[in-house]
């Protein structure tokens, strides 16, 4: 963040710090933010046990439930970093910045292969604690029952990157979505943390280690391979708004968001556009009486707004005009950061901030994990797994990438393929999915195939039982490229499905749900459209604005 001048930037240098802006809200029954609903004890699926926010008697709408909380402060942090902040003592900013381990699970995801242009996606994990772990997030956050308590992840999104560096995917993941969080090692004290038996809250896996565990648990889920986390606090999320100096938020009605009994955010705007910072972003951001239905979904949808807003005012004003303000910004935001060893420098924020500020608005597409009900809680759908896949395979949700030219196909690799005969192949069943099991055989019918065409060092491993939605051939080394790429050229599996991977140690070849039957394989037609469920929200609409429930305007 280097210096120039925000339009319409208060010249005031803020008009209140922190705790006295917590002060002003504090008591807010629509604890949006930073509310500690489903914070004890766990949950486990199937449960229809309410949850009433702090303060809220009236019954949950049912809704999809919260995504996003403190996601201004968050994706800001992530997109503006502390970029030029490096001649503002640049190794005491160093130091502010805490570290944790990036993966606690034992399972690892593959890297993705490079594309044709030797390019590779980037997937950055950004979580938002609960924390009240010092006075200043406990006056933010409310609920001071809860200090010093396991924090939760109660905000959790995935931010992806294109190789091409074309566009961004942004896949947030409600907090109560019921899943199984894996076995965690804490690294710092050795302590091991069991799988959850049966599924529990999403959010719960922070307490298990660290935001490390969290990580293995969205790769777990969705194995799609994460490089980075950043994880944010509850400080810092008002100083933002202030640094930018306001973003822009638009509603067809005066609004004012409390109810009779006492209950909702304080917020009152009139109608139209208007920028808030300060104590009026916070209450943007935590409302959610006076929004459409008053659900859930009502305050995501304001919260993806104003995060696409603030992206739109970070690219025209990437500059703070005043120096106490950029030191002040530098300091709340690198304090308020944990990340993972490969972030833990000013500088590495830096690089990461430029490589994402490379994508244009219009070329940023925020979703919901698509999900259902389970009692009070929700779960994955199918409409998910195929907008994972989407990230996985590296495919744009904005559905621009079918413009594109295809791929060349790939240039012969420079070892070529030994004889047949002397190629050693293992053949996995990973045919199994969520809605069913493994399909029995599959590994031996597919070796038994390969022998008869005369791969006869094909073998089954029957003691690997991965799960892969479609077939693919894995290689650890550019030796062994040409007889990867001959194995799928003999069975007619597609070149795009060979990948080279360093969790194989030879040529392996998984059996996937693609191919659960026969000994012809034919590769599935590929539906690349981003769900209607996943309610994707483009970076560069400024037209949209809130409505406002009637019950919640004034005059």
């Amino acid at each position: 963040m280097t210096r120039s001048s925000v339009q319409g930037e208060d010249t005031q240098e803020g008009a209140a710090d922190a705790s006295e802006r917590a002060q002003a809200v504090r008591g807010d029954g629509d604890n949006g933010v930073g509310d500690t609903e489903g914070s004890t004890g766990s949950t486990t699926e199937g449960s229809t046990e309410s949850r009433p926010e702090s303060g809220d008697e009236g019954p949950r709408p049912r809704r999809r439930r919260r995504v996003l909380r403190w996601t201004a402060v968050v994706l800001a942090v992530v997109l503006a970093g502390t970029a030029g902040a490096g001649y503002l003592y640049y190794e005491h900013l160093n130091d502010n910045i805490k570290q944790d381990a990036l993966n606690l699970g034992d399972s690892k995801v593959a890297a993705p292969t490079p594309n044709a242009a030797g390019q590779t996606p980037l997937n950055i994990l950004v979580i938002g604690s609960d924390a009240r772990d010092s006075e200043e997030n406990q006056q933010l956050g409310g609920a001071r029952e809860t200090f010093g308590s396991t924090p939760l992840a109660d905000v959790q999104m995935l931010v992806h990157l294109s190789a091409d560096r074309s566009n961004m995917s942004v896949v947030s993941m409600p907090r109560d979505t019921l899943l199984e969080i894996p076995k965690c090692t804490d690294p710092d004290d050795g302590e091991v943390y069991p799988a959850s038996e049966g599924r529990v809250m999403t959010n719960q896996s922070l307490g298990h280690g660290g935001p490390g565990c969290t990580v293995a648990t969205w790769q777990e889920l969705t194995g799609i391979h994460i490089d980075h986390f950043v994880m944010v606090d509850f400080a810092g999320v008002v100083s933002m708004a202030d640094a930018v100096g306001g973003v822009p938020v638009c509603v067809d009605a005066n609004i004012h968001s409390r109810d009779a009994g006492g209950h909702g955010s304080g917020l009152k705007l009139e109608k139209g556009t208007h920028p808030v910072k300060g104590e009026q972003a916070l209450q943007w951001l935590r409302t959610r009486y006076g929004f459409e239905d008053g659900s859930d979904l009502a305050r995501a949808k304001a919260q993806h707004m104003y995060l696409n807003s603030m992206v739109r005012v970070l690219r025209e004003n990437a500059t703070l005009s005043s120096p106490n303000k950029l030191r002040r910004l530098a300091e709340e935001a690198t304090e308020a950061l944990t990340v993972d060893p490969g972030l833990d420098s000013v500088k590495k924020l830096y690089d990461l901030s430029n490589e994402l500020r490379r994508v244009k608005p219009e070329r940023i597409t925020m979703t919901t994990m698509p999900n259902r009900y389970v009692g009070a809680r929700v779960e994955p759908t199918e409409d998910a797994e195929q907008l994972f896949r989407l990230v996985r395979e590296d495919i744009a949700l904005d559905g621009r990438d079918a413009k594109k030219k295809p791929d060349p196909e790939p240039e012969p690799p420079a070892d070529p393929a030994a004889p047949d005969g002397e190629i050693a192949v293992q053949v996995r069943n990973g045919t199994r999915t969520d809605e069913l099991g493994t399909a029995p055989g599959r590994a031996n019918t597919v070796s038994g195939l390969l022998v008869e065409r005369g791969f006869t060092k094909a073998v089954a491993d029957p003691s690997v039982l991965p799960s892969e939605d479609r077939t693919v051939i894995r290689y650890p080394s550019a030796d062994l490229e040409g007889d990867a790429r001959r194995v799928a050229k003999s069975l007619g599996i597609p070149a795009s499905s060979v990948k080279r991977s360093t969790d194989v140690s030879g040529v392996t070849l998984v059996v996937g749900a693609d191919w659960r039957e026969g000994t012809a394989y034919r590769a599935p037609e590929s539906d690349d459209s981003t769900p209607e469920s996943a309610e994707a929200l483009n970076g560069a609409d400024d037209s949209a604005c809130m409505h406002v429930n009637p019950a919640f305007t004034w005059s």
